[in-house]
């Protein structure tokens, strides 16, 4: 795995906090015990990803611990995000590159005592989009671009448009790029939030499309 691709998936995990697992939130809010979540994956069904021109390259984890205050109580609570990423190639003067991706990114909810503490559900597409413009070497000049509903997750869901510029330091090669981003969309105990990246040359946003149609949880 090249340090691009490190980045991309070190930058989305890191955007937010699953089934509770272990004790219960009183004896949390008691310092009796610690807690821990873990969401549920979220990945792209076969069927969509046979018709789609997009492979999955990777599934992984990202445990990070978190420090709430729940009835006047500061605990550490670990949290596990799930990340499952799918990438496609295209060709630049003759080289492929594989830098077209779309990630599924589940993250646990994270309710204690009645109170939400995952910052994700009330982030808009713009502070996500700060969140993740590491996932490039270099990803500037972001300006919202047009916003769309699409079939995702069994109803409609916004999804934002950005255009950006990128570069690409292991081929020296600068692009202007498109983001396709949804908001954090609840289902069960987790959210989901899923994003497209794609150099502006291949107009992607109808695979993009099929692929947030696609979109199952798998609790």
């Amino acid at each position: 795995m090249d340090s691009t691709r490190r980045r991309l998936l070190a930058g989305s995990g890191t955007l937010g906090l699953a089934s509770l697992a272990g004790c219960s939130a009183l004896d949390f809010a008691l310092g009796n015990e610690s807690l821990s979540f873990e969401a549920d994956r979220a990945i792209v069904g076969e069927a969509t990803l046979a018709e789609s021109r997009y492979t999955e390259s990777s599934r992984t984890e990202d445990t990070i611990t978190r420090t709430f205050e729940a009835a006047g109580q500061r605990r550490d609570v670990d949290v596990t995000n799930k990340i499952t990423e799918y990438d496609r190639g295209f060709s630049i003067l003759g080289q492929e590159y594989r830098w077209a991706t779309f990630t599924v990114l589940s993250t646990p909810k994270v309710e204690l005592l009645g109170e939400a503490f995952n910052p994700v559900a009330d982030m808009s597409t713009d502070d996500l989009v700060a969140m993740i413009q590491d996932r490039y070497d270099q990803l500037g000049n972001v300006e919202r671009d047009s916003t769309r509903s699409v079939d995702h997750l069994g109803d409609s869901a916004e999804v934002v448009r950005y255009r950006a510029e990128g570069r690409f330091t292991e081929a020296d090669i600068e692009l202007e790029l498109t983001l396709h981003i949804t908001n954090a969309v609840p289902v069960g105990e987790d959210f989901v939030v899923c994003f497209g990246v794609h150099p502006r040359r291949i107009d992607d946003t109808d695979a993009i499309n099929a692929l947030l149609g696609g979109v199952e949880h798998t609790a």
